[in-house]
């Protein structure tokens, strides 16, 4: 029985230096990670250059639509990329499906390796009286300013956009 009792009191002594001795600080975050939510536009070198190349819109059936965005953007990292492109009615109203999303389409992470790319917003809804929309692109560093698409919903295709309708 003494024995035992002095495993016990072996393996309570243990318990209780691991317990006092200082907490190992938590690893810093990489430097890549990303925002989680994206800040306000910090002034840049005043060269925004997230260039809107191309807009597929697709309208369903049921009257939303889906755009299919191509955007180039030299992105350096999580510095300077394009974090997002929008959806504008004539009157400059936004439109985009999640009303607390900052753009029609949030871009969460840089294509340094993949530019041009597409990306893609479904649900999208745009008011029937509404004939023309603008694409335009956003640059996490430089903000808004680079090449901007306008969609004739009127037509099929125009100068860098094409139009279908689903049955």
């Amino acid at each position: 029985m003494n024995r035992w009792l002095l495993l016990l009191l072996a393996w309570g002594g243990l318990l209780f230096l691991s317990a006092c001795r200082p907490a190992t600080p938590a690893p810093a975050e990489p430097a890549t990670t990303p925002p989680t939510t994206p800040s306000p536009t910090p002034p840049g070198d005043g060269v925004a250059n997230a260039d809107v190349l191309h807009v597929k819109a697709v309208q369903a059936a049921g009257g939303t639509w889906t755009f299919h965005v191509t955007v180039r953007h030299p992105d350096s990292g999580w510095e300077d990329y394009a974090d997002g492109w929008d959806v504008l009615a004539p009157d400059g109203i936004v439109l985009k499906p999640d009303p607390a999303s900052p753009f029609t389409r949030l871009l969460l992470h840089p294509h340094e390796n993949e530019q041009p790319f597409t990306r893609s917003q479904s649900g999208i809804a745009i008011p029937p009286d509404v004939t023309q929309v603008r694409v335009r692109a956003h640059d996490l560093a430089d903000g808004y300013g680079g090449r901007e698409v306008v969609v004739d919903l009127t037509t099929a295709s125009g100068p860098d956009f094409e139009l279908v309708r689903e049955p």
